[in-house]
Formats: C-alpha cells, sequence, structure tokens
C-alpha cells in the first residue's frame, strides 16, 4: 500500500471518531454496505443499522475520544488504535475514575478500498464500573 493510500484510511479512522462524538449519523459514509461491527456484551452486528443499534444500546448522552493521542498502526487491510476516551450516560455516571476505569480502548478497522468493513471494538463495556461484583473479583486495590 502506498502512502498516500495509508494516509487516507488513517485520516477515515480520525475522522470515524469525530463522528461518534458527534454522534453524527453519517459515520455510515465512510464504511461499506455489509459493515460488521463487534462491541463486547452487544456482540457482532451487520450492516450499517447495526452501527446505530449499539448507539443506541450504550445510552450515552457524551462521547469524547482523544483523537490528537490515538496511536494508530497498520497490518494490511487492518488499522489497530490504541486510545483513551472518556464520557457520560445518560443517566448521569461519568468515566474514567481514574482508579478501576481508565477509559483505554483498541479498536480494529478493516478496510475494503478506502471504506471501513469491520470495525472491532475492545473495551471493557462498564464503562463506569458499576458492576461492583466483578470489580471486587478483579482488583487489587
Amino acid at each position: 500500500m502506498n502512502d498516500e493510500a495509508l494516509a487516507q484510511r488513517y485520516e477515515t479512522v480520525r475522522e470515524y471518531f469525530r463522528r461518534v462524538d458527534r454522534g453524527d449519523p453519517s459515520i455510515s459514509d465512510i464504511s461499506t454496505d455489509d459493515i460488521e461491527i463487534y462491541f463486547p456484551k452487544f456482540g457482532f452486528g451487520h450492516g450499517k443499522d447495526a452501527i446505530a443499534e449499539l448507539a443506541r444500546r450504550l445510552d450515552l448522552e457524551y462521547l469524547e475520544h482523544d483523537i490528537d493521542g490515538l496511536d494508530i498502526m497498520t497490518s494490511g487491510d487492518r488499522v489497530i488504535v490504541e486510545g483513551r476516551e472518556w464520557g457520560t450516560t445518560r443517566d448521569g455516571h461519568t468515566w474514567p475514575d481514574g482508579e478501576i476505569s481508565r477509559g483505554l480502548f483498541c479498536n480494529v478497522f478493516t478496510f475494503r478500498g478506502h471504506l471501513i468493513s469491520k470495525i472491532h471494538i475492545y473495551t471493557d463495556p462498564d464503562f463506569t464500573s458499576s458492576h461492583q461484583a466483578k470489580i471486587q473479583q478483579l482488583h487489587r486495590g
């Protein structure tokens, strides 16, 4: 892949995060019609409607990604992104708490040409550390 095509994919990834943060439904304009999306506890979704359904189920009031601080890597048709995010749920809980939740995530984007054909999102779906039984089981602190 040439440098120009790689730069375009990196910019598409950054644009994905900008649109997610704005709640912009035009996110589907930068993805294939048959996009596959994965998110923990949501599982797999297929098609552009799956993106909107995941957003609806997450029920977030506010979400922001540290776009300037993204660590972006490439492997073939995949763009791997590590980063930080923070936000507020519709019921008023914020994250990260800086103790248990750190707002860290990793997304793996697969491209078909210049469009995103898969997004696999790896993050703790318990953004606000509300799952106390699991925290007690896993956290040493």
